[in-house]
Formats: C-alpha cells, structure tokens, sequence
C-alpha cells in the first residue's frame, strides 16, 4: 500500500473513533485521573507540564488528522455533484468554481440568486418572531 493509503486509512480510523463517544468518555476520564492526582504530586510544575503537554501533541496531530478528512470529503462531496450537474439539466459552467476566487464564487451566487429571483422560486427570510410572546 502507498504512503497516501496507508495515511488515508489511519487518518479515517482515528477520526472515527475519536468521534466515538468512549472516545471522550475515556479523554475525560484521563483528565479527572490527572487532577485527582494533584495533591499527590503536590500540584507540581511537573504534574501541570504532563496535561499541557499531552493535550498540545494531541491537538497538535488531530488538527493534521481532521484537515485531511475535511479536505478528502470536500472534494468527494463537490465530485458527486459536478457529476450530478455534468448529467442533469443544470448549467455545466458550475463545474469547477470551487476553484475560483472568493470573489468570482460570490458573482456566481449573485446570478443564481438574481435568476431565482426573476422566476420567482426565491424563497426569502423572514424576519426572526418571538412567537408572539411579549416582553
């Protein structure tokens, strides 16, 4: 297997199970070991070195983990509906903007919307109610 797949794998089964939640049960109950063994360790530089270091590694290596999901599904997410555009009536000129600068996405939603709008399938926000309660 390459580099990549063997990445791949590891980075989906850690983010599976740290979505799990034993995983957070057991994080919590490391942390509640940790600070009943405070008084123990006399509330050391030592003792607090041990949580701020395990938790910044930890943090450290989900956030490489979690950016590699993110991106993996984003990119599947936008090649299923470029596909569902390629084959459907929609405008094949959609393909691809993610590609394209915040800006020229932005021009994109503006004309989509001016369009929806010209045929009346613009569904508009509400202003927020207070579902008739008064203050």
């Amino acid at each position: 297997m390459t580099l990549n797949g063997t990445f791949t794998r590891i980075a989906n089964t850690v983010a599976h199970a740290t979505g799990m939640p034993a995983t957070f049960i057991a994080c919590c109950a490391i942390v509640v070991a940790w600070a009943l063994s405070g008084p123990v360790f006399g509330f050391s530089d030592t003792w607090q070195l041990i949580i701020n270091t395990g938790t910044t590694i930890v943090t450290f290596l989900m956030v490489f983990l979690i950016q590699n999901t993110q991106n993996r599904d984003g990119a599947a997410l936008q090649t299923k509906l470029d596909e569902l555009i390629r084959v459907g009536a929609a405008s094949n000129k959609f393909i691809g903007i993610e590609h394209l600068t915040e800006e020229e996405v932005e021009e994109f939603r503006a004309r989509c919307e001016r369009a929806a709008k010209a045929k009346g399938k613009l569904k508009t926000r509400q202003p927020a109610s207070h579902s008739g309660r008064s203050r």
